[in-house]
């Protein structure tokens, strides 16, 4: 082979190896420019005020939010619901899904008891499983809350499902 030849050879190579690894590689750091930034830490929302809530019956409230997903931030939207308790000095948040299966609860106020339509699990008004026989492997997911003047603040997270522990997803 000529000098000429292999030079020639040796930089169609490398020119295609270029036009090849670049496009690549901003794919590759595209994809994973999500996982680079993580997850951001939610704070407090405000959920309702005190004043709104009667003594004793809870109360579903939907709670809105940032949204990001991989690539997109959305202001404002619904990013869940719990249920607020108050009692006379104090208030109680719950997570609406089933730590079974991830099903919504219901509050049924003939039996005083939250109940998941999904497979029989039913629960106190305290969040703990009020029936023996229940599939839900822990109580309602109690959320983090703060009273501040008439508001109330709530700290939502959403927990794996289906395992004992209580372990945050968001």
């Amino acid at each position: 082979m000529e000098r000429r030849g292999f030079f020639r050879k040796l930089a169609c190579g490398l020119i295609g190896a270029g036009l090849i690894l670049v496009p690549f590689g901003a794919g590759v750091i595209f994809f994973l420019d999500a996982l680079r930034r993580g997850s951001r830490e939610r704070g407090f929302v405000r959920v309702a005020w005190v004043d709104s809530l009667p003594v004793g019956i809870p109360r579903s409230f939907t709670i809105t939010g940032t949204r990001t997903d991989a690539w997109n931030t959305d202001a404002n939207v619904p990013i869940g619901a719990v249920y607020l308790l108050r009692h006379e000095q104090e208030v109680e948040a719950f997570q609406v899904i089933c730590p079974h299966a991830g099903c919504f609860v219901e509050y049924d106020p003939n039996s005083r008891q939250f109940l998941c339509p999904c497979h029989d699990s039913s629960f106190n008004l305290d969040g703990s499983i009020a029936n023996p026989g229940s599939p839900s492997a822990r109580g309602l997911d109690k959320l983090e809350v703060k009273v501040q003047g008439t508001d109330v603040l709530v700290r939502y997270q959403e927990f794996q499902q289906g395992i004992r522990e209580k372990i945050a997803v968001s």
